[in-house]
């Protein structure tokens, strides 16, 4: 909205300050702020509405320390996340940018099935939430889409920038209306050669595109799934999700910033994709949000996220890597989240396994998710969600340096 005002003023009437909108690090700027001030400002009043609503936890003894504490605590503040950053992207983003569209989408989407289930928790007073299965067709249904919409919207491509631009003298208008490559491409990291076409796949019998837009929907429908229920898995204790989401949120955004500048990328021999730089301004926003948010959310919590958020914090970090073609690079830099899901698979799978072999069921972890592992040998919660949080540095670092190490 602010950005298609000034635009405007800008171009009609040159009014002064107005061509600052014009720069994404600007924009970004603004993002951040405004997303902060929202989750800050207006969190507490958010937070003392669902308190007098009595929207609050219910809580199981699962025998952890300081966990019957919590009983009562607000939840479905993921409502405040939301809200933090659709607001500056509405405001200061290009809406008419198909990735800033399905950015916006994407977080509707998944906030609002993140609604369901905390709703019927809630008020429905049925811990079970929303049955698994609605959840999945759900995130299935949003990976149709997002697949779909990447495969045949014509505003949404990838291109080779030749090695003999004159990259001091070029006209990327002109550049990006040549040469449109509609594929199915993705980046492998620490690769040379760091393309790979999921079309190779399916090989050149696929002529009419068909077989590749059905695998590239199924990648869509896997990656948006897993990072979403992963991020759900995350969510256990105060501060965790929010904090280890930060840094991801940051790369993300870098990423999205180099692939839609054809200097930055041709330097370093990155994917170009024209228009994808907008999404720093959803990055920033996002980021700003979860700072705000962990205003409130840190030890001791005043208010639980919920489903609300942290199917919606998953999903569109995988939407996000998606649309810029990172997708391989989620396993580094979603670490933590992978390392949370991995440890109730392999709990689970354990469990059943020696049950139906010994007769009893045995465990590897004293508790899963593996934050409770930790618990259950007496770390505080807020040193694991600290360590936690400097190992998504560390990992947010090492994908970084796939710009470079290859």
């Amino acid at each position: 909205m602010l950005y298609s005002l000034a635009k405007y003023l800008d171009t009609v009437w040159d009014i002064p300050g107005a061509g600052m909108f014009q720069y994404l690090t600007f924009r970004a700027a603004a993002a951040v702020i405004i997303a902060l001030l929202i989750g800050t400002i207006f969190g507490e009043r958010i937070i003392n509405a669902l308190r007098r609503a009595q929207i609050g936890e219910t809580v199981r003894d699962l025998g952890l320390a300081g966990q019957l504490e919590k009983k009562g605590t607000p939840t479905m503040g993921g409502i405040i996340i939301i809200a933090s950053i659709l607001i500056p992207v509405l405001l200061v983003g290009d809406l008419s940018n198909v990735y800033m569209q399905l950015m916006i989408f994407s977080t509707l989407w998944l906030g609002g099935l993140g609604f369901a289930d905390d709703y019927i928790k809630v008020f429905r007073k049925d811990k079970d939430g929303l049955k698994g299965i609605f959840k999945i067709i759900g995130q299935v249904g949003l990976g149709v889409i997002v697949g779909t919409t990447m495969w045949l919207h014509t505003d949404i491509a990838m291109k080779d920038i030749p090695a003999n631009l004159d990259r001091n003298n070029i006209q990327t208008e002109e550049f990006q209306q040549s040469d449109i490559e509609k594929t199915a491409k993705t980046t492998i990291p620490f690769l040379k050669n760091n393309e790979f076409d999921y079309g190779s796949i399916v090989g050149e019998a696929d002529n009419n595109g068909v077989a590749t837009w059905i695998l590239y929907m199924l990648v869509a429908i896997f990656v948006i799934t897993a990072v979403s229920n992963s991020a759900n898995l995350t969510d256990g204790i105060d501060g965790l999700a929010t904090g280890v989401s930060i840094p991801i949120v940051l790369v993300l955004g870098a990423f999205a910033w180099i692939s839609g500048n054809i200097i930055y990328a041709g330097y370093l021999n990155f994917m170009y994709i024209p228009g994808s730089g907008e999404l720093l301004i959803y990055a920033a926003a996002m980021a700003g949000a979860l700072l705000g948010f962990l205003w409130y959310n840190c030890f001791p919590a005043q208010v639980f996220m919920g489903d609300t958020g942290s199917l919606a914090i998953g999903g569109v970090i995988a939407v996000f890597a998606l649309l810029i073609r990172k997708e391989l690079l989620l396993p580094i830099l979603c670490g933590i989240f992978l390392v949370e899901s991995l440890s109730v698979i392999i709990q689970r799978s354990y469990f059943k396994y020696t049950k139906k072999k010994y007769g009893e069921g045995r465990r590897v972890f004293l508790m899963s998710p593996i934050h409770h592992h930790y618990q259950k040998k007496g770390y505080h919660e807020s040193k694991i969600v600290v360590r936690a949080i400097i190992i998504g540095v560390l990992l947010a670092a090492i994908t970084l340096s796939t710009l470079k190490v290859r």
